[in-house]
């Protein structure tokens, strides 16, 4: 299964969301505080174009950017998400 990387705050509720979505899922997750480390922060913006969390990554080198968690939950829908984080 390839890694998958939420960068999230300690208090966004989609980011708690997101992460419970994976919890129940048994798919484990690197969570990445970015209001903790600026440098996370700058790190995610640039590679999602995107400044709010969560920003969710599929891949050890984030290659694969699924979005935030309404994002994830269209790419669950749509059977997408599986296909993804196969090896």
């Amino acid at each position: 299964m390839k890694k998958v990387t939420i960068f999230s705050t300690k208090i966004c509720p989609y980011c708690m969301r997101a992460k419970s979505f994976f919890d129940r899922k048994n798919i484990p997750y690197e969570s990445i505080l970015v209001d903790e480390n600026p440098e996370e922060m700058e790190k995610m913006v640039a590679k999602s174009k995107r400044q709010s969390v969560p920003q969710i990554f599929i891949g050890s080198e984030l290659e694969y950017h699924v979005g935030g968690f309404d994002d994830l939950m269209e790419h669950d829908t749509e059977g997408k998400l599986e296909a993804l984080l196969e090896d």
